[in-house]
């Protein structure tokens, strides 16, 4: 049994995880799950994640795993993609915890609710608008003085911010406002398997 990845291809939840398992080499099948036909409330997929929630990977072994980061962290265990410094390897995991926490409820839900559920820019909230512009602003401080977020390679923080970050636009937002953003983005792109 070769690794099962369940995602929706409109999540950069979800994408992360198949990109991290394309640029690892991993044997892998992808099950689209279409979140807006209520796919994870079926008795089959919550038989899987009872959380009802895409990424969920069921492993070679049959056990299942979610939470994307979590995914991340199993999949590219012992890979470049971890730094082997314990310091940076923190460093990622930092980012990895305040993507989840101060970046994509901002970011990607402003990018959902404009995207899919055909609300205005001008009418997102204030502040979700305003957390997700400070967020791109954390972004673009912490590539002040390198190419990567962590060390001088591509580690899971970038996997991880990249997914929602180039999207950010479709949320109202103005990625022209963040040079540096810009070009890590494009640096990322070159070396994730991003087709879309």
């Amino acid at each position: 049994m070769s690794l099962k990845i369940y995602g929706d291809s409109a999540s950069g939840n979800c994408l992360k995880v198949k990109w991290t398992a394309q640029r690892l080499g991993l044997d892998f099948s992808w099950v689209e799950i279409d979140l807006m036909k209520g796919e994870t409330r079926t008795p089959e997929f919550l038989a899987i994640n009872p959380a009802g929630q895409v990424p969920v990977v069921v492993l070679e072994d049959g056990r299942p795993l979610a939470q994307s980061n979590a995914i991340l962290l199993h999949l590219a265990q012992g890979s470049d993609l971890i730094p082997a410094d314990a310091y940076e390897r923190a460093q990622m995991l930092e980012w990895l915890f305040w993507e989840q926490y101060s970046h994509e409820p901002y970011v990607a839900v402003a990018r959902f609710r404009v995207r899919y559920e055909g609300q205005a820019v001008e009418d997102l909230d204030p502040k979700l608008v305003a957390r997700g512009a400070s967020a791109l602003q954390r972004l673009e401080d912490g590539l002040s003085t390198g190419q990567f977020l962590v060390g001088d390679q591509l580690s899971l923080a970038d996997v991880a911010l990249v997914a929602y970050t180039r999207l950010a636009g479709e949320g109202g937002f103005d990625l022209s406002r963040y040079p540096k953003v810009q070009a890590w983005i494009a640096r990322v792109e070159t070396d994730l398997p991003i087709t879309s």
